[in-house]
């Protein structure tokens, strides 16, 4: 299997892959969409809200974290997380863009 060539690439569309990349795992939606509803959550709050082991969880908290979409703060032996708000806006700007591009219907 190939190697992908990102310089062939701009840096908006290479952005944009990792964005999606993160994005692909309908347990990650789940987590931001909890995330977004609320102020903070504690990690384990969501294997109630989410159908998946503890340390999947973790797995799939440290992807969006990586990602920088969430951030999270240790409170004891804890950790309670949240959206990222600075980065959530460069991330809807980065997907504006995209949909701003679209001109014309077609077909």
């Amino acid at each position: 299997m190939g190697v992908t060539k990102t310089d062939a690439y701009t840096a908006t569309q290479n952005q944009l892959a990792d964005l999606f990349k993160v994005l692909g795992h309908p347990a990650r939606v789940a987590i931001l969409q909890k995330l977004l509803t609320t102020d903070c959550c504690i990690c384990r709050d969501f294997t109630a809200e989410i159908d998946l082991s503890q340390p999947t969880i973790s797995r799939h908290l440290k992807e969006l974290k990586a990602a920088g979409l969430i951030a999270g703060t240790v409170e004891g032996t804890s950790v309670s997380y949240c959206i990222n708000a600075p980065r959530w806006r460069e991330v809807q700007a980065l997907l504006n863009g995209i949909f701003d591009a679209f001109k014309q219907d077609c077909c």
